[in-house]
């Protein structure tokens, strides 16, 4: 097995990781240059995952368009304008690791664009995830779990119970008010503590994974 195809697993697991500990924007860590370490290390296992599936981005424009690509190209896209808008916004607000640029104008654009990028890249991610389902069941070697009836039909019962939570926990965190910019700052519930918020956020992700999973079905029949 190539060397790229024995890392990509293994990266995937690293970004989704790390995207879940950003969510929580600096109240994880005393010093808020871990979180701005942590974005650097996301951007660079991003710049990785790109170069690893460089063929699809290169294949843009070639080609036509069904329903499933054009989803497909949304998401994608979508996720890499995110992650600029982070890394360009991260830098400007940075007080440790880029500290030494000096920027000190744009700092209200800055906020605002990283707010804005950083919930719109967690939709994005979880729809990636959900369009490449099966593809993380083959390489996770689980894929033949699912060909018992009983499995299949138990893990879609999960599945189902994750999700209807993460209807649940999209309210309670008011995801969209962020992505609509209605909520000008980020607020960490500390009543519901840092468990539930990562549950909340996994939950969130299974919710949006499995609707989109479903819907690339359709669009494939």
């Amino acid at each position: 097995m190539p060397i790229s195809a024995k890392i990509r697993m293994p990266l995937d697991i690293a970004m989704t990781v790390a995207t879940l500990v950003l969510m929580g924007g600096n109240y994880f860590f005393e010093s808020t240059a871990v979180h701005e370490i942590l974005g650097v290390v996301l951007l660079v296992l991003w710049a990785v995952h790109i170069s690893l599936n460089r063929r699809f981005f290169l294949s843009l424009f070639k080609g036509r368009y069904n329903a499933f690509r054009i989803l497909q190209a949304v998401v994608n896209c979508g996720i890499l304008l995110c992650a600029f808008f982070l890394m360009v916004s991260g830098v400007m607000l940075s007080n440790h690791v880029f500290a030494w640029l000096r920027i000190e104008s744009g700092a209200s654009f800055a906020r605002t664009a990283h707010l804005l990028a950083s919930h719109w890249y967690y939709v994005f991610m979880s729809l990636h995830i959900g369009l490449h389902v099966s593809l993380i069941a083959n390489r996770l070697g689980i894929a033949g779990v699912f060909k018992s009836k009983a499995a299949l039909v138990a893990t879609r019962m999960v599945a189902v119970l994750v999700a209807g939570y993460g209807i649940y926990a999209i309210a309670i965190r008011g995801l969209w008010k962020y992505m609509f910019l209605q909520q000008p700052f980020f607020f960490f519930d500390a009543e519901r503590g840092y468990a539930l918020f990562f549950a909340d956020y996994i939950a969130i992700v299974v919710l949006l994974a499995v609707a989109v999973h479903y819907v690339a079905k359709l669009m494939k029949a």
